[in-house]
């Protein structure tokens, strides 16, 4: 009687959390997805095309994928330099640098902007000497209000994602097999190539996943140092120039407009799960 009854509260307290758990999942995810699409069709396909076409949001969608390509590069391999350096190395300072790298994570985006203005702006200690190398090559190089402050912003809340992703997996793995290869007389690289790499992939396809994200939706940031609609917009600027606008169709169009990131994100997720189930389906096969 006892068992029984205990295997009866083990299956009522599985069906309570299943149900709290699908619950949140579809009030703060399924939900509201589905709303920002039924709200972007609200005005039919036609309109939903047209708003997602227009010069402004093509600008926009360029601005973003390229702020993200570039940021995703530079992160993915700082972040494995990073991530090997802290795991495999001892150093002075060590401690030091894995706070550092923190730093994004517990910092508002709006002051990062702000930050970048006072570094590269009209007021940053940084800006005579851009002023210099523009009057000796004849050049107009700028940073705030432009699409390098944009991509430098990106690239600064998105910097931690990769490394710490892999410093667990790789703190996990140890040391061991990379000392043995090394006693053995292979040589750095390879010892990376063929160790670590292979140690930290799923870490390391994580992080680029959990920085893509990040860099399309970033708006405070880049909200401080991008200030021209149609050249240094990105989607979720222009998504709230949309709204703000406050008519009828610009909410609608904000909508569609958002819909371009729902389905980028869920593209991302797809690409992901394809990868989760080729490497599932090759340890199978062995």
């Amino acid at each position: 009687m006892d068992q029984k009854s205990e295997e009866k509260r083990k299956k009522i307290t599985k069906f309570i959390l299943i149900t709290i758990s699908v619950l949140f999942i579809a009030v703060m995810l399924i939900i509201p997805l589905f709303s920002i699409l039924f709200s972007a069709l609200k005005e039919g396909l036609g309109f939903y095309l047209q708003a997602i076409s227009t010069e402004y949001v093509r600008s926009a969608l360029g601005v973003t994928l390229l702020a993200t390509v570039i940021a995703v590069m530079v992160n993915t391999f700082f972040g494995v330099a990073a991530a090997w350096l802290l795991t495999k190395f001892s150093f002075r300072g060590k401690q030091v640098l894995a706070t550092i790298i923190d730093i994004p994570f517990s910092i508002s985006p709006v002051i990062v902007g702000l930050a970048f203005l006072m570094t590269f702006g009209r007021l940053g200690w940084t800006y005579p000497g851009i002023r210099a190398i523009n009057h000796l090559l004849g050049t107009n190089i700028r940073i705030t209000f432009a699409l390098p402050g944009v991509v430098l912003a990106t690239i600064f809340v998105t910097f931690p994602f990769v490394s710490r992703e892999i410093i667990p997996i790789l703190n996990a793995q140890g040391k061991d097999e990379e000392e043995a290869a090394a006693l053995m007389g292979a040589g750095g690289f390879t010892i990376f190539r063929r160790i670590t790499l292979p140690q930290m992939k799923w870490g390391l396809i994580y992080g680029i996943i959990l920085c893509t994200a990040r860099a399309l939706g970033e708006f405070g940031a880049v909200n401080a140092l991008s200030k021209t609609r149609g050249q240094t917009f990105t989607l979720p600027l222009e998504i709230d120039a949309l709204y703000m606008s406050g008519t009828d169709t610009s909410i609608t169009a904000a909508f569609a407009v958002s819909s371009i990131l729902v389905l980028i994100a869920v593209a991302v997720l797809l690409v992901r799960n394809i990868f989760e189930y080729r490497e599932k389906t090759r340890y199978a096969k062995k």
